[in-house]
């Protein structure tokens, strides 16, 4: 068979887009939402009767309630796990034996959960889930921002916001067609089953695709990674624009040190601690919005908060999921013209206005004031727009761009924990929150968006355009916590410069260094 299916250049990127970053990303936007809407089915809670929270009354609801909370955030307990163990393997293994193992072991967690007999199995079953996913969603961020080039790095990783929306949606619409399925167990064993589609999808084509040429190069399989790179970029491996790739990844790997995982907690000349706490920044703003406080809760907000019934609840929740893949697309067709930055600042603000609407609209649900109500609704499918748009792909594309080579996996694994952390954090402090003081508790959240603001103007700087290694170079040039964003305003002005001047030189011919630029991974 040829190699990488036969396919160069963007269609060998888009095959890598769609066969393993759209299930892998899809299976984890699945899982955030199909547990949700099984747990007020009567078959599940006559199988599982310590987390039915439906026929209980009491002090033993309550206790069945805290049972329930533990167990499904159990998963992001996995996910944490599976995250910081590519902390070490990532470099290890390289990024396609993590993802392929990762997705196995996602499989067996997804069976377990599925097959179910015994209330210990279910709780095991959830570990293993959340610990396969939890490994991939570190790694395969990674994996296609170093096969991407520079100018497309931007719309390909951000995708993966997209087939997280896809996901939560899936999962959506099929838990509420099995709600309709009574009596019988193949009502929540199904939607549990199904995912393992998308692993085994995932698992299929990771091995008819390369390897990440960058890793390559690091562990000294040059050749190798020179094949690589000229697939990606379609040239010929002996080319300029191969040997400039080369010899500009050498000589980061050269500058940066000695690559061990601990590199991350030092600074130095690169200033790597710095960029390690940028990523899981980003990756914390992704989930202290509140999207999950709606993803996980949106059927009983609609239950409870707008006086729904269950049906009608459930199908709001998931047409509301198809916000997420809407922003998505906006995202992939702007994020490589108006950059990171704008798209964050945006979307923060936005999303700080859609949580004060939220706060207002519903403070006093017992008015039953169907205007108030209906401009709630509008907030909440705004917010799942808006999110998408600056914060579902965006927080796993920066976090790899902000890590050198040496320490990328180290550093996409611990903000990759940092996203898992944050999600058990919101997934047992909601139901609290939302009781205690109601609809106030949407405030928080819009405080905590209105402050993302000025956090990103101040201290992220801008990467769209560059390659990895020009990346490198912004946060060599600054000295403080403050000055990567000038660093990087200063080098897009001398590029647009330099293009200028080189767009005057194609008159005469001269534009060969223009070419290789654009070409650069």
């Amino acid at each position: 068979m040829a190699p990488y299916l036969g396919l160069r250049g963007n269609a060998l990127l888009r095959a890598a887009v769609m066969l393993v970053v759209c299930p892998t990303f899809t299976c984890y936007g699945y899982n955030m939402s199909v547990a949700g809407g099984l747990l007020t089915l009567d078959a599940f809670n006559s199988q599982f009767p310590r987390m039915d929270t439906i026929h209980t009354e009491g002090t033993l609801q309550q206790q069945n309630s805290q049972i329930q909370g533990t167990v499904i955030a159990l998963y992001t307990v996995g996910g944490i796990f599976g995250a910081l163990s590519c902390v070490y393997l990532g470099d290890l293994w390289g990024r396609r034996k993590v993802i392929f193992i990762t997705n196995f072991v996602t499989i067996i967690g997804a069976i377990l959960m599925a097959t179910s007999f015994q209330f210990a199995q279910f709780i095991v079953a959830r570990l293993v889930l959340g610990l396969g996913i939890g490994g991939y969603v570190a790694t395969v961020p990674v994996w296609q921002s170093e096969i991407s080039p520079s100018h497309k790095r931007g719309s390909n990783v951000v995708t993966d916001g997209i087939f997280v929306g896809l996901g939560v949606t899936l999962a959506l619409w099929i838990d509420l067609g099995f709600f309709f399925v009574k009596d019988n167990s193949v009502s929540w064993r199904f939607p549990l089953a199904f995912q393992v589609v998308m692993s085994v999808t995932a698992m299929i084509f990771i091995t008819m695709l390369p390897e990440s040429p960058r890793w390559l190069i690091k562990t000294g399989k040059v050749e190798e990674g020179r094949k690589v790179l000229a697939a990606l970029l379609d040239a010929d491996e002996h080319s300029a624009t191969i040997n400039n790739n080369i010899r500009d990844i050498e000589a980061s790997l050269a500058y940066c040190g000695s690559g061990s995982w601990t590199d991350m907690f030092k600074n130095g000349e690169q200033r790597l601690f710095h960029r390690a706490y940028l990523a899981a920044t980003g990756q914390m703003f992704q989930q202290m919005c509140g999207v999950n406080l709606i993803t996980y809760y949106a059927t009983t907000i609609f239950e409870q908060y707008l006086g729904m019934d269950a049906v009608r609840a459930r199908i709001l929740a998931a047409a509301m999921g198809l916000m997420q893949p809407f922003g998505g697309y906006l995202a992939y067709y702007t994020i490589d013209r108006l950059g990171r930055r704008p798209l964050m600042l945006w979307s923060a603000g936005a999303m700080s206005i859609c949580m004060a609407g939220l706060a207002g609209t519903t403070s006093d649900v017992a008015a039953n004031n169907t205007g108030a109500l209906a401009m709630a609704v509008v907030f909440l499918y705004c917010f799942q727009f808006i999110f998408t748009v600056g914060y579902s792909g965006l927080t796993f594309l920066y976090a790899a761009e902000m890590a050198p080579l040496q320490v990328r996996a180290a550093v996409s694994a611990v903000s990759t924990a940092t996203v898992w952390a944050f999600n058990f954090l919101l997934a047992q402090v909601t139901p609290v929150g939302f009781s205690t003081i109601g609809s106030r508790y949407y405030i928080v959240f819009a405080v905590v968006n209105a402050a993302i603001v000025p956090s990103v103007y101040f201290f992220f700087p801008e990467t769209k355009g560059r390659t990895l290694e020009e990346i490198d170079e912004i946060f060599a040039q600054s000295k403080n916590i403050f000055d990567p964003p000038r660093v990087a305003r200063a080098m897009q002005k001398r590029t647009v410069h330099v293009g200028e001047s080189n767009s005057d030189a194609e008159n005469t011919g001269s534009n060969d260094d223009v070419l290789k630029e654009e070409v650069k991974a």
